[in-house]
């Protein structure tokens, strides 16, 4: 037995008997020794025991105030997605999909009937590119899926996608992609007109052409067809494809010279009138995420996430976009500031010599991993199956790069959009990424990541801590699942960095925080009414996950708690447990000799009691009868662990 007392918190290291369902109160201490709460128990047979060595972080200082318990605790409700309640009872805990799937709505899904195949199909997150449709369409799609999240039992989180300053867009008006043709002679041009005009492209920036030369490259969407400008019409540009290929509505384009990018500082602002408009729009419908486009530095993040605090809409997340150079060049500040990364693959290629892709879309998802921030990867994982029912290879082999780079999404954008098989591509990014994650799983081939320390406080390191130390203890126990108990979603987030073997399951009473956990790697999150007693909240959502029929007899999962200072309890702290439901079940039953749940976490100062116990369980009455005699409290918890650990009977 040791003990470490640090002033103001302390790491507390101790042997200790956990037991559940307790009926009698014990003094607040045993043996002159302070009754500890929460700490690492492991309980079930995949540990050889009922007794095990614990580790517990306690932040103290803070005055223990009487705990009241809810008898009724077991009456809680527990929302948990539906699909991903068909998955479980379907394929079990290790055979849920951990990787997220983000799929870009228009008008090729954007029925409910549509929508809900999507849903069924795997989608997570519902992103809708303010670029493209009308402000009303954009309500219209919402509230469909905000319907489908509350009559069928989803719990699909929605995103929207601001234009950016819309430089670099040129539109040819037309409803679909055409088809370019080789030595074809189109008209760029700034004058703007309604509907389509053969061979014209509308570009949305008046000085789109400022610096450019005849015999300058224009590319469009990174590759997608390319033109070579033969002459220059005073701003407007007369140009030749050279490159055949598809020319979606509302295009990317960029402009080349021998070889390398035209650069031109525009100055513009990150955020354009047309971008806040619709972000109040996305704030009054209670979007999830705002992923901002062509974000070049961290100030215009910061600047919209305190917007977002002033309108009491901080719950919604904001994504930046690495679409640019300038972006890569500040990755990191970028990535610090937001809460979650989209590498915009396209955009990017436009900008980074293809052949860098690979690198940097590795790159960004190390470093977001390292500071515990989602992130997304997309564009063009299966563009063949706008047109063609089955991908390519190629792509299969693009999507398992994704997966194995250990990404927290894969996002479809046209494939979904206007795609004619969009339901047929999210089903092979969803069956590649399992088939993936099981592949990774049974060949122990974990994703190492070198854990870079970002909390500053001790309960913050602490905090992470407990977490890395969780997975370790997850993936070498084979446990089957980790439940995660958070209010904001840190914990999980944690947890989520280490990318463990067995599922997040994480419990929260905030519904912002169980969407944003959406797009969350591995992270399953469960909306549940939670008290200020973390061993009520735990013994009731076992409780209610096994009422399900979710868990089954000898699973066992580890438990990571994360409690905040209140009123009723004054004290915060972070622990880790391992259950086993067979055994769970046997303490829930026994008739334990106290009330307060707590008092069972007994820390054993006495090492030479403790040891004349365990000596003793060989099956001699002499102990069992001077504890059973016993008229305080702690003999009769002591007995009844005994009970437990013997197979006695009183």
């Amino acid at each position: 037995m040791e003990s470490m007392a640090v002033a103001g918190h302390s790491i507390h290291t101790c042997f200790h008997i956990k037991a559940k369902n307790p009926r009698v109160n014990l003094e607040k201490q045993v043996f002159g020794v302070p009754v500890l709460h929460h700490g690492v128990s492991c309980i079930g047979k995949k540990l050889k025991g009922k007794v095990g060595a614990g580790v517990q972080a306690v932040q103290v200082g803070l005055e223990e105030s009487e705990r009241v318990r809810n008898l009724k605790s077991l009456e809680r409700t527990l929302e948990l997605d539906a699909v991903s309640e068909r998955e479980l009872r379907e394929k079990g805990f290790l055979g849920l999909r951990k990787t997220k799937l983000v799929c870009t709505i228009g008008p090729a899904c954007s029925s409910l009937e549509d929508l809900e195949k999507l849903v069924l199909g795997g989608m997570n997150v519902a992103r809708l590119n303010m670029c493209h449709n009308t402000r009303e369409w954009h309500r219209d799609v919402i509230r469909k899926i905000k319907k489908l999240n509350e009559e069928k039992g989803f719990s699909v989180s929605v995103m929207i996608d601001t234009e950016g300053s819309q430089i670099h867009v040129v539109d040819h008006g037309a409803p679909s992609s055409l088809k370019v043709q080789e030595d074809s002679i189109w008209l760029f041009t700034n004058e703007k007109f309604d509907g389509s005009v053969p061979f014209t492209v509308q570009a949305n920036y008046e000085g789109f052409s400022e610096g450019i030369k005849v015999g300058d490259e224009l590319v469009i969407d990174g590759g997608m067809a390319r033109f070579e400008v033969i002459e220059k019409l005073g701003s407007d540009l007369r140009c030749k494809c050279t490159d055949p290929g598809l020319f979606l509505p509302r295009a990317k384009f960029s402009f080349w010279r021998d070889g390398k990018l035209v650069e031109r500082n525009y100055e513009l602002p990150t955020l354009s009138t047309k971008d806040w408009s619709d972000i109040e729009f996305g704030i009054s419908e209670g979007v999830n995420f705002i992923a901002m486009s062509f974000v070049n530095d961290a100030e215009s993040v910061r600047q919209l996430k305190n917007y977002l605090s002033t309108k009491s809409a901080a719950s919604v997340r904001v994504l930046a976009k690495i679409e640019s150079l300038e972006s890569l060049q500040k990755l990191e500040e970028i990535i610090e500031a937001s809460d979650g990364i989209m590498v915009a693959r396209v955009d990017l290629g436009v900008e980074i010599p293809l052949e860098q892709i690979p690198t940097v879309q590795e790159e960004i998802t190390k470093v977001c991993r390292q500071l515990n921030k989602p992130v997304i990867v997309a564009s063009q994982f299966l563009e063949s199956m706008i047109e063609y029912p089955t991908p390519t290879r190629a792509e299969v082999a693009d999507i398992s790069e994704a997966v194995r780079q250990y990404a927290d999404a894969l996002m479809l954008a046209g494939e979904s959009a206007i795609g004619l098989f969009g339901q047929k591509a999210l089903s092979v990014l969803q069956m590649t990424s399992s088939r993936l994650e099981s592949w990774s799983r049974e060949e122990n081939r974990q994703g190492s990541l070198l854990p870079r320390q970002l909390g500053v406080s001790l309960p913050d390191r602490i905090a992470e801590q407990i977490c890395n130390s969780a997975v370790e203890l997850a993936n070498n126990l084979a446990v089957d699942a980790i439940f995660v108990y958070t209010k904001h979603g840190h914990m999980a987030s944690l947890l989520s960095r280490n990318r463990p073997n067995p599922p997040i399951f994480a419990f929260t009473n905030d519904e912002s925080t169980r969407m944003s956990l959406n797009l969350q790697w591995g992270v399953i999150p469960l909306l549940v009414d939670l008290s200020d007693d973390m061993e009520s909240n735990i013994s009731s959502t076992i409780h209610l996950i096994k009422s399900k029929g979710l868990v089954k007899e000898g699973d066992s999962v580890l438990v990571v708690s994360d409690v905040t200072p209140s009123r009723a309890t004054p004290m915060a702290f972070q622990s880790i447990q391992v259950i086993n439901m067979s055994q769970f079940r046997q303490i829930r039953n026994r008739k334990a000799p106290f009330l307060d749940c707590h008092s069972s976490h007994l820390a054993v100062r006495c090492g030479d009691f403790f040891t004349k116990i365990t000596d003793r369980l060989s099956g001699k009455k002499k102990l069992e009868k001077e504890l059973k005699s016993s008229e305080n409290g702690a003999g009769q918890f002591l007995f009844w662990v005994l009970d437990v650990l013997t197979g006695f009977t009183p």
